[in-house]
């Protein structure tokens, strides 16, 4: 064990020797995240359109890698010990911040987003790079990683001085920089790149961290239903339909995620001969997962406000997409997971396709029905094929 503090925590974990278990550290830091979804989610239902949801998709990105990247870091490195946890405590008051300047980043506090996020996301890599020996197998990486947080900091800073179109693009060009660098092992000249195989992870710790995280975001549409109903001024039959059709939905999705494939996920990581490419799979389809069920929520916002009235444009689309980012993003999970396609999630997926078109002759209601009633069906198939396969 290296570096252990004087409460005898080594700073480096050692996922050999076995099960790497999520501390009461890493659930304190995922407190934050309930408000930081509920602030997006909110954005995108008082923005809606093609520009708001863009907007929305860069704060959600750059909310789900400043997750990521401090998972990375808690499974690598044992956030009991102090210093690593007075980091975590500091990225929790700057991911916070970046939570309440959220809905005005693409107005007048483009600047203390950038600033909150770029420090978070730098600070922490900085640490790591001082924190470890040189002779340490993860210092390379970690500079590497650094690098790319420095290129992303630098469109993150100069975006928030520019208006809201010519910021989505630089922004855009920072998560892009973070999310897709990984798939390239964060090459940089004189650097080099780093290799997947080198990255030696506990993977039912990340499987854990993941779980945990889908649970935030679930209780982001949980919210939406009782807010709603908080909201509603008579609890009139078709509120009382649209709410039961909201909570269905909700247990719908934890169906569907939790009840199909989180045992075959552990395993598939823990047996693999490259975890740490399995790992970064993992959470690049969790952003597309997850971005679903709060594009939902925004959905469920809007089912509830108005059951009976007919949807079109910007409000229909979104109703749609919700359901479809998280069929398609549970699709590519199964796919990594079992290395098979699930033909019922692409019937479901072209059953939301034929839904949309025939959307605006239907109310809220009974669109949003049918929808849960075909994430039902879908959960289903998929547990039946699970049992089947045993």
């Amino acid at each position: 064990m290296i570096f252990q503090d004087k409460a005898g925590y080594s700073f480096l974990r050692r996922p050999e020797s076995g099960h790497v278990e999520v501390t009461t550290e890493e659930l304190f830091f995922d407190l934050i995240y309930v408000f930081l979804v509920t602030q997006i989610s909110h954005g995108l239902l008082h923005h809606l359109g093609g520009m708001g949801f863009l907007q929305t998709f860069v704060l959600w990105f750059a909310a789900w890698l400043g997750w990521q990247y401090t998972g990375w870091v808690t499974n690598w490195f044992d956030p009991r010990s102090a210093s690593l946890r007075c980091v975590l405590f500091a990225s929790m008051a700057l991911a916070l911040l970046c939570g309440a300047a959220a809905p005005e980043a693409f107005g007048a506090r483009g600047l203390s987003f950038a600033i909150c996020y770029t420090v978070m996301q730098v600070g922490r890599s900085v640490f790591v790079v001082c924190r470890l020996p040189r002779n340490h197998a993860l210092l390379p990486n970690y500079k590497r990683i650094l690098g790319w947080n420095l290129i992303s900091a630098a469109f993150w800073i100069a975006g928030a001085f520019y208006p809201s179109d010519l910021r989505l693009v630089f922004w855009s060009t920072a998560v892009l920089c973070e999310y897709v660098s990984p798939m390239f092992g964060f090459w940089l000249p004189f650097l080099g790149r780093s290799h997947t195989s080198d990255w030696t992870i506990s993977g039912s710790h990340l499987v854990e961290r993941c779980q945990l995280f889908v649970m935030v975001a679930l209780g982001e549409t949980i919210m939406a239903s009782g807010l709603s109903m908080a909201r509603a001024e008579q609890w009139t039959a078709p509120v009382l339909l649209g709410f039961c059709v909201s909570f269905l939905c909700t247990v719908a999705m934890w169906w569907l995620y939790f009840g199909t494939s989180i045992r075959q996920a552990e395993h598939a990581i823990t047996h693999s001969s490259d975890p740490g490419r399995l790992g970064a799979y993992f959470h690049y389809i969790h952003a597309i997962l997850i971005a679903g069920i709060i594009v939902t929520a925004v959905g469920m916002d809007i089912l509830l406000e108005n059951p009976l009235e007919t949807v079109s444009g910007p409000a229909l689309s979104v109703m749609i997409a919700g359901p479809i980012l998280y069929l398609f993003g549970s699709c590519i999970y199964g796919r990594i997971v079992t290395s098979t396609w699930s033909v019922c999630h692409l019937v479901g997926l072209g059953g939301f396709v034929i839904l949309f078109f025939a959307g605006a002759a239907l109310s809220p209601l009974v669109l949003c029905s049918i929808g849960t009633l075909m994430i039902l069906a879908v959960a289903w198939c998929v547990e039946q094929g699970k049992r089947q396969d045993a």
